[in-house]
């Protein structure tokens, strides 16, 4: 099988970190690959923050708890059964800001390209990753101003996604399972 597909077939979403720094070679890597992405119109509406420093990852996985707290009870107490971090302990993450366009082009759904591009070159290069929209809670409305502003996110950029990177603390996930129900017009 192509190491692409292969690549594609075994990535998981990891919820728990290792405490090992990811190098930034392999930070420079999955970061270029997502610069690789398509857009509409070649607009690339999306910045990139590169988070390393765990003191600045812990201090706002704590904030993210908090704000998830004060307005979703029952996300928080999922949270918690699931140990108590947004961030899952992660040594590096990568912020995917999007520009607020406010017009018919989709920013959104170009973010979503390039998120699946960080995705897979995170895998392609050993790392373990994991999507988290959870953490908008501390970076969204007017409490997350000053952690957007603090990130170096710039004016007329809003929270998109972030992409959790490190190496997992145990044992591999499974993939998903595959649901062929899901598509239509494919012969069998």
């Amino acid at each position: 099988m192509n190491a692409t597909l292969e690549t594609i077939q075994r990535r998981f979403a990891c919820r728990s970190f290792q405490d090992t720094p990811v190098p930034d070679a392999a930070l420079r890597a999955v970061v270029e690959a997502g610069l690789h992405a398509p857009s509409a119109v070649n607009r690339q509406p999306w910045r990139l923050i590169v988070l390393s420093d765990k003191a600045v990852i812990d201090q706002l996985d704590a904030a993210g708890v908090a704000r998830l707290r004060q307005f979703d009870p029952a996300g928080y107490q999922r949270i918690v059964d699931r140990g108590g971090r947004l961030l899952y302990n992660c040594p590096a993450l990568v912020l995917v800001a999007v520009e607020q366009m406010g017009s018919f082009v989709s920013a959104d759904l170009d973010a979503g390209i390039l998120v699946s591009h960080l995705l897979l070159a995170a895998a392609a290069v050993g790392l373990d990753s994991c999507p988290c929209a959870l953490i908008g809670a501390a970076l969204t409305g007017p409490e997350g101003e000053p952690w957007l502003r603090r990130l170096g996110v710039p004016d007329g950029f809003g929270f998109g996604l972030t992409i959790l990177l490190g190496y997992g603390a145990g044992p591999g996930q499974a993939p998903h399972a595959v649901d062929w129900s899901k598509v239509v017009g494919l012969p069998a």
